[in-house]
């Protein structure tokens, strides 16, 4: 088999290292990709001298539309067909109702969906072309339910998870694989927020994943063709549960409401 490459965005940090490890424990070059290049810088060294893979390193802000364009550009110019597509980047984000700076929220909503939906503009072509690709979306168990006061994060998921079911069926006869990932809490930096922090100190362990779990259960769906993988056990038994009429008070019972 060729070498193959990918592409990481959200590279510098939680689910987005975890990616590159496993990648590279499976012998696939990487471009990784976020705004903060010194901790990329780390880990790619660490990943070159562990695996012996080549790491590319891009420094990219996906809140700005102009992003994707100019990583495919950068890609292209270096000569590097992209062959796995990890769109995990995303924050917590402003309150899209009370926050005063609309222009923040715009922000946040180019980087959680639009940017998504263009990198894969721009990358899955070529994939189509080549006949091999996998595009793996992180989206969220707050994408599968509704939760009061949540319309932020979950809806930005939401998006993500119809999307990329749209995409997988459009993908289907062509080599190309289509999965969104939703874990639930996973232990990773992203919770590392003052608001974050205490809802964590609030839930209990037992609805806690370690973020290797995820990331190893997200790359298996993604190879076995599903276009949504729920991460964990636990979550699989409790989506549906959250998305019936007890959701709400279940969501109270665990300390989760945002």
């Amino acid at each position: 088999m060729a070498d193959r490459t990918a592409l990481i965005t959200g590279a510098s940090a939680g689910l987005g290292s975890e990616f590159a490890r496993q990648l590279a424990a499976r012998g696939i070059n990487l471009v990784l990709v976020a705004r903060r290049e010194k901790p990329m810088r780390t880990l790619a060294e660490q990943l070159r001298d562990a695996h012996g893979i080549d790491v590319d390193i891009l420094q990219a802000d996906l809140s700005d539309p102009a992003a994707p364009g100019a990583l495919f550009d950068a890609t292209s110019n270096r000569g590097l067909g992209i062959d796995y597509l990890v769109n995990n980047a995303g924050s917590e984000g402003p309150d899209l109702i009370r926050d005063e700076d609309w222009q923040a929220c715009r922000d946040y909503l180019e980087l959680m969906t639009i940017s998504v939906a263009a990198m894969c503009h721009y990358f899955v072509p070529p994939m189509q072309q080549r006949g091999f690709g996998r595009v793996l979306n992180v989206a969220s168990v707050a994408g599968l339910i509704s939760v009061s006061g949540d319309y932020s994060y979950g809806p930005s998921k939401a998006y993500i998870v119809a999307f990329s079911r749209g995409l997988s069926l459009s993908m289907r006869d062509s080599g190309v694989r289509v999965c969104a990932l939703c874990p639930g809490f996973t232990h990773t930096d992203f919770h590392a927020s003052a608001k974050l922090t205490k809802m964590k100190q609030a839930t209990p362990d037992f609805i806690w994943y370690d973020a290797d779990v995820v990331v190893r259960e997200g790359l298996a769906a993604l190879e076995k063709g599903r276009d949504v993988c729920t991460s964990g056990r636990l979550y699989r038994f409790l989506v549906p549960l959250l998305r019936s009429p007890f959701g709400q008070w279940l969501v109270s019972a665990l300390g989760a409401k945002p």
